[in-house]
């Protein structure tokens, strides 16, 4: 069937609701009819994430409910509906909607829900599903996104996104259902009735947050230098505002300024451009906040509260420095590290889980006490992932796994990254440092002299629509054919290539298998440390390319990098 009609269909259908079909029969551009009904919205290996709409290429509730049906016969195929499945949502428009509507189609083929009664953050979702011991968890988001996007994320009963056989089989379930007239659900007054839909809150609140605080190395660092240590916070109108708070007011920090202007939860992010802590142009409210209160530091969490972005001030020059997320990675890393080093209580066989783009500084930070590290494809469900396997295979004990997208995680309690917990271990270094007459900044340049001034960099390029999808597959299946030979003056010595498995030298020309399961991604490394990675963004439009160097110093690093991204532009065009 074409997208005519398709949208024909769609604006003639009688289980379409009117307000959808008047949304559709406004429509004048063909274009934007043939955006809307080319293809159904893809559920991938973690689920849905897309522009809200009328359209099978949209998140609405007829896509969501679709994509719920397929994953209700998957449980089914599990036995797990009466383990049932916990459901979250965050700020975004039609979150509430979205999470009510897959509680329904999940009841009406008998499988229990446990959804919070309110917002929540992704990785209380996590959290909740082990505590529950839940078959699968949902959480409603589309986490950085633009306004216009909202999203669907599967958890499987470890906690963490769905990871193979799991997500394959999902994404198999999910195709199966094409006609969603035929999509079973129910009221909400029926399934409480039946005992199918549960509302959960506070005493998980609870529980989760004590699981936070228990990852924290010396509370009694926070009550001696809480007095004399400003903060600035921004949840950016989402989730993570009331479990931030509490958890810093907790842990004895007395000097806590919210950005007023993005405290409420607000799907329309009014005075954000871009709800995403990797924008610097989402952070113009909090620094100025911060220079009114001479904040020590100056925090933001994306609207599900999974990423965490920081500033911190310089006090040798006043000014407020922005770290990227391997900045404040490798912060947490080292303090927890050289902590339970210095305290003699460093588990044995230790690792650190990282994934492939995420700064080579980590294997010398790890290196340095004696920890493994493990590398995984790009996306934290493969650092959950490793958790269960470490703990299934008692090979290793985790310690902290970070990425390069501002994501991290201490402790095993969740199986996703956790911005909330990575607040307060930030807030408790940076009050840790301050002790010794350091600020965050001159804690990181501590760290650049000892193990290597390593910049990393991200170039992006935005592709939508049918012709930017071609757009993207042409450009990997370029970058495949045709490997550069030199990056910024370094010869590229190898190509790891994902998709078929295989890592490639390019001097010896010695094949061997890269060891990780197969993805659409490109690695390229290159002498010196520096390396170059491609792939396809799995939630958004777009092609990334991720790069990194190693310098003498933080501006022969800087200028280094600046050369990379000339080449990396180049290999795009």
């Amino acid at each position: 069937m074409g997208y005519r009609q398709e949208y024909e269909k769609w604006c003639e259908a009688s289980y379409i609701d009117e307000r959808t079909k008047e949304e559709l029969l406004a429509l004048t551009d063909e274009a934007e009819i043939e955006d809307r009904f080319y293809r159904n919205l893809e559920f991938g290996t973690g689920g849905l994430r897309g522009v809200i709409g009328a359209g099978t290429n949209r998140m609405n509730i007829y896509t969501v409910r679709l994509a719920t049906q397929g994953l209700a016969d998957y449980i089914l195929s599990q036995d797990g509906a009466d383990r049932g499945v916990v459901i979250a949502y965050d700020s975004r428009r039609m979150s509430p909607e979205f999470s009510r509507e897959a509680a329904l189609v999940l009841n009406a083929n008998g499988i229990k829900t446990y959804r919070f009664e309110s917002l929540r953050p992704t990785p209380e979702l996590s959290f909740a599903v082990r505590e529950l011991h839940a078959i699968a968890g949902i959480v409603v988001t589309a986490s950085h996104n633009p306004r216009e996007y909202n999203g669907y994320k599967v958890y499987w009963e470890d906690g963490a996104q769905i990871t193979p056989p799991h997500d394959k089989n999902i994404l198999e379930a999910v195709a199966k259902v094409t006609d969603i007239s035929a999509v079973k659900t129910m009221s909400k007054t029926e399934a409480r009735a039946a005992g199918l839909y549960k509302d959960i809150g506070e005493k998980i609140d609870d529980a989760y947050i004590r699981e936070v605080k228990k990852q924290s190395i010396h509370p009694d660092i926070i009550r001696e230098a809480a007095a004399d240590f400003t903060i600035v916070y921004t949840p950016f109108n989402g989730t993570g505002n009331k479990p931030v708070r509490r958890i810093l007011k907790e842990l004895g920090f007395e000097k806590v300024h919210v950005v007023r202007e993005q405290e409420a939860p607000d799907g329309e992010f009014p005075t954000l451009p871009y709800p995403n802590p990797e924008a610097p142009e989402a952070w113009e409210l909090a620094l100025a906040l911060a220079k009114k209160v001479d904040a020590d530091i100056v925090l933001a969490t994306d609207p599900d509260a999974d990423r965490l972005g920081v500033y911190c001030k310089d006090t040798k020059t006043n000014e407020y420095i922005p770290f990227t997320g391997n900045m404040s990675g490798m912060i947490i890393a080292e303090y927890i590290l050289s902590e339970l080093d210095n305290l003699g209580v460093m588990p044995t066989h230790p690792a650190l889980v990282e994934t492939i783009v995420t700064t080579d500084m980590a294997k010398q930070v790890a290196k340095n006490y004696g920890v493994d590290v493990v590398e995984v494809l790009t996306g934290f469900k493969y650092i959950g992932e490793q958790i269960r396997l470490f703990e299934e295979n008692q090979t290793y004990h985790y310690i902290f796994g970070l990425e390069e997208s501002y994501g991290c995680l201490a402790g095993t309690y969740a199986r996703d990254k956790d911005a909330c917990v990575a607040v307060m271990l930030l807030c408790e270094a940076a009050a840790f440092y301050k002790q010794r007459g350091w600020s965050l900044w001159d804690a990181m340049c501590d760290m650049y002299e000892r193990y290597g001034y390593f910049r990393e960099g991200l170039f992006t390029m935005t592709l939508p629509g049918k012709d930017g999808e071609e757009k993207r597959n042409g450009i990997m299946d370029a970058a495949r054919a045709n490997p550069p030979e030199t990056m910024a003056g370094k010869k590229v010595l190898a190509v790891r290539d994902y998709a078929s498995g295989i890592r490639r030298d390019l001097i010896t020309k010695e094949e061997s298998p890269t060891g990780l399961p197969k993805s659409n991604v490109l690695y390229y490394e290159l002498e010196d440390d520096f390396w170059c990675c491609i792939r396809p963004s799995g939630t958004e439009p777009k092609i990334k390319y991720y790069y990194g160097v190693k310098g003498s110093s933080i501006e022969d690093a800087d200028g280094l990098l600046a050369s990379m991204k000339e080449d990396v532009i180049k290999l795009g065009e």
